[in-house]
């Protein structure tokens, strides 16, 4: 992707917000919701990898992503 704002390509700033809401969902004191925001950053994490082709970032963040749902739904207290 060659689009630029703020001179700043637009795969970048996908990587930023995933960094973003990653550091942020660390800041959870609630699990569940840490492991909603994690989600949602990884989630990002696996359209940057695709982005620059870098698949070891898309399945590393895709098991993150498969682990979290895996206690949201299936692993109840």
């Amino acid at each position: 992707m060659n689009t630029v704002l703020l001179g700043i390509e637009l795969t970048e700033w996908v990587g930023y917000l995933a960094m973003t809401v990653l550091l942020i969902s660390f800041m959870m004191k609630n699990v569940t919701k840490l492991r909603v925001i994690n989600s949602v950053g990884c989630m990002f994490f696996v359209i940057y990898g695709s982005l620059i082709s870098q698949y070891p970032i898309v399945i590393t963040n895709a098991a993150i992503i498969l682990i979290n749902f895996y206690y949201l739904f299936f692993k109840k207290n």
